[in-house]
């Protein structure tokens, strides 16, 4: 087959897959959704606390998450010598008793940990972004040394990098007031708008995600958890209201590199 011949193919398949997606979806064009984050966050100790932490003693610190079958302890650092304050940086991990500190993760609005003891796999969900309607998180997947019990991240997800690839999973759908929401081209969830007095969805793009990027560390799945935000015609901010809470599960690997499978819709509270 030539050249030319491939291409009409590639674009009759393509015809093809199109026709039969707006026959799957009633004829209503599946959307791109649109982030909100442009750029990575970044999380960085202030320049002052780094220089006070390398002449302090002392460590005041809070507990995060404490595995006494393990003896795997997880604690975030509150003051330093002095009632210095950390500024909501510092996370001190701990095994045995071999600890290991990590000045640049953020340890503020209650960061979550969990072992995974039949992977040696230590998880830590921190966020680095927060405010009103907006709570960021990036995840840390961490092991122990094969010698000793030092602690060592082998793969972080950036909120960026995890917007993007949920980005090119989803997919929307908008009928009068009601937003489907798609995941791999599977409906997940439909949700109907009851916002009246904000002019209406914006009319070129209602659908964002980005303000709200969690992560649910329990029973040994990662999982992801967004809420999209819909931008009105009137106002600057994100409305959250009568929007789902959509998650998939985050499978890491020690390279960095990571996947989501498993996409679902949860219009409740998810487990802490």
């Amino acid at each position: 087959m030539n050249k030319s011949n491939k291409r009409r193919l590639a674009a009759a398949l393509a015809s093809c897959v199109v026709g039969l997606l707006a026959s799957c979806y009633g004829g209503t064009p599946l959307l791109k959704i649109n982030g909100t984050l442009e750029e990575p966050t970044g999380s960085e100790m202030p320049a002052k606390v780094k220089q006070a932490l390398a002449t302090t003693t002392r460590l005041h610190q809070f507990k995060i998450m404490d595995d006494t079958t393990h003896n795997v302890n997880v604690f975030g650092i509150g003051e330093l010598d002095g009632g210095v304050s950390t500024e909501g940086y510092g996370v001190v991990v701990m095994k045995n008793a071999t600890s290991t500190l990590f000045p640049d993760i953020r340890n503020s609005r209650q960061p979550r940990a969990f072992y995974d003891a039949a992977s040696n796999s230590l998880w830590l969900a921190s966020c680095v972004m927060e405010g009103t309607g907006v709570n960021v998180e990036q995840l840390h997947k961490m092991r122990f040394g094969p010698d000793d019990d030092s602690t060592r991240i082998v793969a972080t997800i950036e909120p960026f990098q995890m917007q993007q690839q949920l980005i090119s999973c989803l997919n929307y759908s908008v009928k009068g007031d009601r937003i489907s929401f798609y995941a791999n081209g599977v409906e997940l969830a439909t949700a109907t708008n009851t916002v009246t007095d904000m002019g209406g969805l914006d009319a070129e793009q209602p659908i964002w995600i980005g303000e709200q990027i969690s992560y649910d560390l329990g029973h040994g799945d990662v999982r992801v958890c967004v809420t999209p935000g819909v931008k009105f015609t009137t106002g600057l901010v994100l409305t959250y209201d009568d929007m789902p809470t959509l998650s998939a599960k985050v499978k890491v690997a020690d390279d960095g590199s990571f996947r989501l499978t498993d996409f679902k819709a949860d219009d409740g509270e998810r487990e802490q």
